[in-house]
């Protein structure tokens, strides 16, 4: 991926907040799930409750695919990512709690929930890295694609 790819890339995902998430359960049926996202670069973080059944099946399969998009509603300005990546579980601390203070940085009101020491005991973390990328922009003509490898 080029420098003027890279950056299209992070313009989206710097301009919207919430990505749908794609893991795939133990018996086997994929489940996408509506979450906010802050990322680091192209790496994506996503919190949830330490119990969260995409947790357990990326426990399962790190392999996952997530979109992160919004309504528009003149379809000439859409623009959204597609991305198939590898998931893993933050363990580090130190990293988990960087996270949270990017999430409190992006979303204020995640500071209504607990700081961030405390945050850190009941919150999982999980790390998105992409592999691929496809970035969807419509301002370029009905369904342009760039199809991306990272």
């Amino acid at each position: 991926m080029d420098d003027a790819a890279r950056q299209r890339v992070l313009d989206v995902m710097n301009s919207h907040n919430l990505c749908t998430i794609a893991t795939v359960r133990a018996d086997g049926y994929p489940q996408a799930t509506t979450v906010a996202y802050v990322n680091d670069d192209l790496t994506l973080y996503l919190c949830c409750d330490v119990h969260a059944q995409k947790l357990r099946n990326i426990r399962l399969n790190n392999k996952v695919s997530l979109t992160i998009n919004r309504y528009y509603t003149d379809w000439r300005e859409i623009r959204g990512l597609s991305l198939g990546g590898l998931a893993e579980e933050v363990q580090g601390r130190g990293e988990i709690e960087q996270v949270l203070r990017l999430m409190l940085a992006k979303f204020p009101q995640f500071s209504d929930l607990a700081q961030v020491e405390n945050l850190a005991n009941v919150v999982a973390v999980i790390k998105v890295t992409p592999q691929v990328i496809s970035l969807l922009d419509y301002r370029q003509g009905f369904g342009h694609t760039e199809y991306l490898e990272v």
